[in-house]
């Protein structure tokens, strides 16, 4: 039985709470894995316990709550049987509240598995290296093209296999309004669209910016290329309602224009940007439409290696964070709890649903 502490309950968290109810008997049958969830914490509500058994909480934030969530289930933190699930929103300025998040959490004894990229785009060298100290994971697959695993691919499927450099489409509403803008859609209504389908946020600064991109290549460049970076340290550009006429034009040329994130390892350290290209119509980034993402990656021995997803959605990056909660359940091993705490924590979960 694995204990879980929801810090943010937005809709990410809630397609994720549906899932461990929806494959619970898999999870059961094929993974060992049954689960509890004992505590939310949300910028609204504040923090609260879900039951009885470990009383009200003293704790006035996300930080002191997950402390001392992790002494009151000392005994699961102890098992390796804790887990934090960070879905807070991403703040681009420095990660936080995040970051002090999954402090709070391995420093407690619990694993941490999050969506948001802030921790690997902003710290990703420190928090690992406190992970490996604490003997726990920290887990973030959600962060970058949803449950498609690409940090997995690297970490488990490529030993051996150094990567030099990738390039890529990680931001789907912007490419989405460029695929619109080429066909003569106006800006505005194409934004509006994605806004409609919950892709874009109501404020979609971030996205028509170029900073979620920023963020997305800064967590892939710490992560596959041992980066020290930030998204701030990234050549940066986003769309606008002038960049219809270049895609108009791209088309006409034979070409596409396209929003590319990348980052190449050179000897005196990594450079990344995130700019607007026109793509050769054989590139296949140039043939990644709407809101579909894709990676290249250029590695030593393998070539180059692409990853296309054609679509994502809620239950596409609830489902990463259930992956990470997999990965490390087959990694623990089995203990079964107490009968009297297998009925406590089972009336608890169904509670919480």
């Amino acid at each position: 039985m694995f204990d879980l502490i929801l810090v943010g309950y937005g809709n990410v968290a809630k397609r994720f709470v549906e899932l461990l109810g929806e494959r619970a008997d898999l999870l059961r049958r094929d993974c060992g894995l049954s689960t509890a969830i004992i505590g939310v914490a949300t910028r609204r509500d504040g923090p609260r316990y879900l039951g009885e058994e470990f009383g009200r909480t003293r704790a006035t934030s996300a930080v002191s709550f997950i402390r001392e969530a992790c002494r009151r289930d000392a005994s699961a933190a102890r098992a390796g049987r804790l887990v934090v699930v960070e879905t807070t929103t991403l703040d681009i300025e420095r990660g936080e509240p995040a970051i002090s998040h999954v402090r709070a959490a391995l420093a407690g004894g619990a694993h941490v598995i999050t969506a948001n990229k802030g921790p690997a785009a902003f710290a990703y060298r420190a928090l690992a290296r406190t992970a490996e100290r604490a003997g726990r994971r920290f887990l973030f697959e959600g962060a970058v093209m949803d449950g498609v695993p690409v940090f997995n691919l690297a970490r488990e499927t490529l030993p051996v296999v150094g990567i030099g450099g990738f390039r890529g489409i990680v931001n789907s509403t912007t490419n989405y309004i460029l695929t619109a803008m080429e066909q003569g859609q106006r800006f505005d209504a194409a934004l509006a669209d994605m806004q409609a389908r919950g892709i874009a946020e109501a404020d979609p600064t971030l996205d028509i910016d170029g900073w979620d991109a920023a963020a997305k290549t800064a967590a892939l460049a710490n992560v596959w290329l041992d980066a020290r970076i930030t998204p701030h340290d990234i050549e940066r550009e986003g769309i606008s309602p002038a960049a219809a006429g270049r895609a108009r034009q791209a088309i006409a040329a034979g070409q596409r224009l396209k929003l590319v994130a990348s980052a190449t390892r050179h000897a005196r350290g990594v450079a990344a940007r995130v700019s607007l290209e026109a793509l050769p119509a054989n590139d296949i980034l140039a043939g990644v439409e709407a809101q579909h993402n894709a990676l290249l990656l250029r590695t030593e021995l393998l070539d180059e290696i692409a990853i296309v997803q054609r679509g994502g959605s809620l239950t596409h990056t609830a489902y990463a964070l259930l992956s990470d909660l997999i990965t490390i359940a087959r990694a623990t091993p089995q203990a079964q709890p107490s009968r009297h705490r297998r009925r406590s924590l089972s009336r608890r979960g169904r509670r919480s649903r």
